[in-house]
């Protein structure tokens, strides 16, 4: 076999060769696993919503629909029947406000809003510090435990931030994170059934109220003249003198008295 000449041309097609195959191979291992890991996803949904949907008989991943959050957001939710009989709902909620990004939470709710369970589906939090958070909130130690807390009423966010949850411990950021979804999750239900969260002087409504109040007053700034329009009002002024009043200028140097031969003439004698 002869050699293979060493030319542009010959070194770019072996490239593209090279590139071609390995497109092909990653194409090929992506559709072999693409079932695969849809499955074990699904398989995790629905292991989520087992634990945290109270009791129920029905299969909620078929019945799954989803709800509008406030902020527009579109949460899967799945409902927990017995008998027919509403029980409860699993929602999948999130928040991007993690210390590492995106978390997310299946959050089980009663049919009055109150937190019945949850189950952390995903996250990138620190090892041993935000990652705790999958059992911190469930754990019945001073104030962690938000299993039975209503969040229309009860004020469930951080003690920091003036809540009733103590955070974990050296992960403040991975705390506020994990409960925004539970709040989301919460109010994303409650607008479904149709109750206004501020007639029902929700806890989580004041908390969101606070919040927009402190940011407005941040950004609050006092509106200034634009420069075009102070150039243009100052260029088109008649720049005109105010004439200045001449006052005559008074003598106040007193008159000086005659001498004769080195007296004053006040004294001088005749």
């Amino acid at each position: 076999m002869a050699k293979l000449e060493s030319s542009f041309k010959n070194m770019a097609l072996v490239l593209c060769g090279i590139a071609v195959f390995a497109a092909g191979s990653l194409g090929l291992v992506y559709d072999l696993t693409l079932d695969p890991i849809k499955a074990a996803d699904l398989a995790k949904q629905e292991a989520a919503v087992r634990e945290v949907a109270p009791n129920f008989n029905n299969e909620p991943i078929k019945e799954k629909y989803f709800l509008l959050s406030p902020e527009g957001d579109s949460l899967a939710c799945f409902p927990a029947k017995k008998d027919g009989k509403l029980t409860g709902v699993a929602i999948e909620s999130f928040s991007k406000k993690g210390f590492h990004g995106e978390i997310r939470v299946m959050v089980g709710l009663d049919p009055q809003g109150r937190i019945v369970n949850y189950n952390v589906i995903k996250h990138a939090e620190t090892p041993g510090l935000g990652s705790k958070m999958a059992e911190w909130f469930k754990t019945d130690k001073n104030r962690q435990n938000i299993i039975g807390l209503d969040p229309g009423k009860d004020k469930v966010w951080v003690s920091k931030d003036g809540g009733d949850v103590d955070g974990i411990t050296a992960a403040t950021i991975s705390s506020r994170a994990f409960l925004d979804a539970i709040d989301r999750a919460y109010r994303a239900y409650m607008t479904s059934i149709d109750v206004n969260l501020d007639a029902r002087t929700s806890a989580s409504a004041q908390k969101i109220q606070k919040d927009t109040t402190v940011r407005s007053v941040v950004k609050t700034v006092v509106p200034k003249e634009p420069a075009a329009q102070k150039k243009k009002a100052e260029f088109g002024k008649k720049k005109t003198k105010t004439p200045v009043k001449e006052e005559p200028v008074k003598n106040t140097e007193e008159p000086k008295k005659e001498e004769v031969d080195g007296q004053s003439s006040a004294s001088a004698t005749y």
